[in-house]
């Protein structure tokens, strides 16, 4: 399968969430970062990642995801969040709850979901980790749920409601938040 069709299978058949109400916790600020993926890195969405104020009730270390917002909030020290923008699930592939990050890989394999092969049996059965890979640099999977915040290798997907319920970031930004939340972080779906 050519790397555009295997794409567009994915978006079909994806991973992300959809609809929730903008964290009042979070405010923004004009910090805007910028970081260097290397030779792979596909086209930078135009969502940037920046540093925000953060007034809410989660301890340092917790990644907060608005739905509705189509954003993701790490929270730091100091009254401070990271922000970065997320690609989230399709209408019908939403949730919301609390988990933790229950497990972290660079370059993962991607095996899909026997329910995702029932929606798209022309999907392949597994893939190996790599550019061409639909899970991207970095994968952080959510305990007791199928999904992950990973990686894409189509940046125009960030902020946009695509996925079968897994969070999507750039390459760049996943890698960045992947050094930063540790194993067992709590992680806030809102929406």
């Amino acid at each position: 399968m050519r790397r555009s069709a295997l794409f567009v299978a994915v978006l079909a058949a994806g991973c992300a969430l959809s609809a929730i109400a903008v964290p009042s916790a979070f405010a923004s600020s004009p910090n805007i970062y910028s970081a260097e993926f290397g030779d792979a890195r596909p086209l930078a969405s135009a969502i940037q990642r920046q540093t925000v104020r953060y007034d809410g009730p989660y301890s340092p270390g917790t990644i907060v995801i608005s739905t509705k917002e189509r954003r993701l909030y790490f929270v730091l020290p100091d009254h401070q969040a990271l922000k970065y923008g997320v690609g989230v699930g399709r209408p019908g592939f939403t949730w919301a709850g609390q988990t933790v990050v229950a497990n972290k890989r660079e370059w993962p394999d991607w095996t899909p979901p026997s329910q995702m092969l029932l929606r798209r049996p022309d999907l392949p059965r597994h893939m190996a980790g790599g550019i061409e890979n639909p899970l991207g640099a970095r994968a952080l999977y959510l305990g007791g749920t199928l999904y992950r915040i990973h990686g894409s290798n189509e940046p125009d997907t960030i902020g946009e409601a695509v996925s079968s319920g897994c969070i999507r970031m750039t390459n760049d930004d996943v890698t960045d938040l992947y050094g930063r939340a540790s194993i067992g972080a709590k992680v806030i779906v809102e929406r």
